[in-house]
């Protein structure tokens, strides 16, 4: 009986936990701040995975231009965005506690096995729609005054939208 009641209890905290994640990833595609970030598209497939985009952001290429800056840097930490009126962000600094500008946005970075990453590295679409992305230019992001960042839509070199965002997210066809 003990056992079955202890059962019950962790099962209804890991649902507590994951809806609370579920909930707050929704909270932030409802308002999070769009940031559109310049990409650099690596690899269009992965066998066991189906089709997807390896993406690197030159944001963060600009942050850590080195193996030695990436190696120097703190595992966990920000990025500044200078933010220009289309919503379009480049790097402009690593945070250091200064206050945000009007202009600015701050979006988390993670350093692990000598690999800086920003949010996600990676686009997944349906098979067979590679060639509609294969022109992406940008990630349309939504983030919140955390850091926290959600990839949700690609965009060609012009901001205009490829392909489908990700489900539930209303994007403009060209931001601004």
């Amino acid at each position: 009986m003990i056992r079955r009641v202890a059962l019950v209890v962790a099962a209804l905290v890991v649902l507590a936990v994951v809806h609370r994640g579920i909930a707050a990833r929704e909270t932030l595609l409802e308002h999070g701040r769009t940031l559109i970030l310049a990409t650099a598209p690596v690899d269009p497939r992965a066998p066991l995975q189906g089709d997807y985009m390896q993406l690197a952001w030159q944001a963060l290429r600009a942050a850590f231009p080195t193996r030695d800056d990436v190696a120097a840097a703190p595992r966990d930490g920000y990025l500044v965005l200078a933010v220009d009126a289309r919503n379009v962000a480049t790097f402009r600094r690593l945070d250091d506690g200064t206050p945000l500008a009007a202009d600015e946005a701050r979006m988390r970075y993670r350093i692990r096995d000598g690999r800086v990453r920003l949010a996600t590295n990676a686009w997944f679409f349906e098979e067979g729609r590679a060639r509609q992305y294969a022109g992406a230019h940008f990630g349309e992001f939504r983030a919140d005054e955390h850091g926290d960042a959600l990839l949700v839509a690609l965009r060609d070199p012009d901001l205009l939208l490829l392909g489908t965002p990700i489900e539930g997210v209303t994007v403009a066809r060209q931001p601004g």
